[in-house]
């Protein structure tokens, strides 16, 4: 359950949330550059300076452009990452202005996910 107190996910929370969750929007807010050299399993990509304005796109066209179903705002597993923290903060805090309280930031970003998974 998403803790609203609670802005970051830990690497084991969010891979537990990988492997059993439907509901995960997992989004990467690097650059394309960024992606092109590997991203987390799962994951679309929302470049951070876009996030506010993906976010208020109406359902279909978010769908449309981004290949998922629109989060609701109450949406308890929508989490941003970036490489290593601060853009994906940026973001979640974006998502919240929006109404998205339960947003969360993977505050280790790829660079964690990378080495622990050991890409």
């Amino acid at each position: 359950m998403a803790n609203t107190d609670n802005k970051d996910i830990s690497y084991a929370d969010l891979k537990a949330l990988l492997g059993k969750s439907q509901s995960l929007l997992l989004v990467d807010v690097r650059s394309k550059e960024e992606v092109d050299k590997g991203c987390i399993p799962g994951s679309i990509h929302i470049p951070v300076d876009t996030v506010e304005s993906a976010l208020a796109l109406e359902p279909v066209e978010f769908k449309a452009k981004y290949g998922v179903t629109k989060p609701p705002l109450d949406a308890p597993e929508l989490v941003f990452h970036c490489q290593m923290g601060k853009r994906g903060g940026l973001a979640t805090g974006k998502a919240r202005e929006l109404g998205f309280q339960n947003a969360r930031n993977y505050a280790g970003g790829y660079k964690e996910w990378s080495e622990k998974e050991g890409k």
